[in-house]
């Protein structure tokens, strides 16, 4: 089942993550086991900017990445069989950055599952800026026990 528009009460009971390391702000498409979709608004009040870096405020690349595991893990963390777990990183290949994140951008986030195995999943992720790529790249993850992690 698709759902469109999650604003961000919902995205916080799907997703672990809490200020200040949540860094998606809207969910425009969710289909469970599938595929996600998502914005992150980038703004001057981001704790990062103050050192990264004073005077070209820059968001860091992993930052970005992170964004995009938090929009993929909500693709699996909406599935009925993975509630109460987490998922952690277990990989990142051929990850491509082609234009730098500023303030007053905003990213537009998508996770398409490639595969899944047991508990390790793969993700094709991509990130957006008006219409622009300008981030691409394989997520690898695993799904562990909230009280194992």
């Amino acid at each position: 089942m698709t759902e469109e528009n999650l604003d961000i009460q919902k995205i916080l009971s799907v997703l672990p993550h809490r200020y200040p390391f949540l860094l998606v702000d809207r969910l425009t498409e969710l289909v469970p086991g599938e595929k996600a979709s998502g914005l992150k608004n980038v703004t001057i009040n981001e704790p990062f900017f103050q050192g990264h870096f004073p005077g070209m405020p820059v968001m860091p690349g992993v930052l970005i990445i992170e964004a995009l595991a938090q929009v993929g893990a909500a693709v699996v963390l909406s599935m009925d069989d993975n509630k109460g777990k987490l998922a952690v990183f277990s990989g990142i290949k051929n990850f491509r950055f082609k234009q730098v994140v500023k303030p007053g951008d905003q990213l537009q986030l998508q996770v398409v599952m490639t595969g899944m195995r047991r508990n390790i999943g793969k993700g094709d992720a991509q990130a957006w800026i008006d219409d622009k790529k300008i981030a691409s790249g394989e997520l690898w993850f695993a799904l562990v026990d909230r009280d194992q992690a």
